[in-house]
């Protein structure tokens, strides 16, 4: 039995119209506001909307769900998200499952960037 689909993802932000800029960069898709204070990525058909609700409150606590976004290259696109406001936490990491860097986003949501092992 399937209860539903996922719709859009949503994060709370401070600055939802700059995350939703940061956001199309990393995913590709078009930044989108709306007029009370929330921001989305546009992406691809058939692909959940990545949503961002505006919230004054600090972030206090790592993240409970973050984005892994495949890659070709982890330090090629390291490099470009961090020139657009990223921060990398340590080095990139290989294990059995592929290899991976962990980063956070210009308001600190943690993400990886993937190169999964070959299957």
């Amino acid at each position: 039995m399937t209860v539903g689909t996922v719709d859009q993802w949503v994060v709370n932000a401070a600055a939802p119209a700059d995350l939703a800029r940061f956001w199309a960069f990393v995913l590709g898709g078009e930044p989108v506001e709306r007029s009370d204070g929330w921001a989305y990525v546009e992406g691809a058909e058939g692909r959940p909307r990545l949503s961002f609700q505006p919230d004054p409150a600090p972030r206090t606590a790592p993240n409970r769900v973050h984005l892994d976004v495949r890659v070709d290259d982890i330090p090629a696109a390291t490099e470009a998200v961090v020139a657009r406001g990223a921060v990398a936490v340590g080095g990139a990491v290989t294990d059995a499952q592929g290899s991976f860097q962990v980063l956070r986003d210009p308001e600190g949501n943690e993400f990886c960037l993937v190169v999964p092992a070959a299957r």
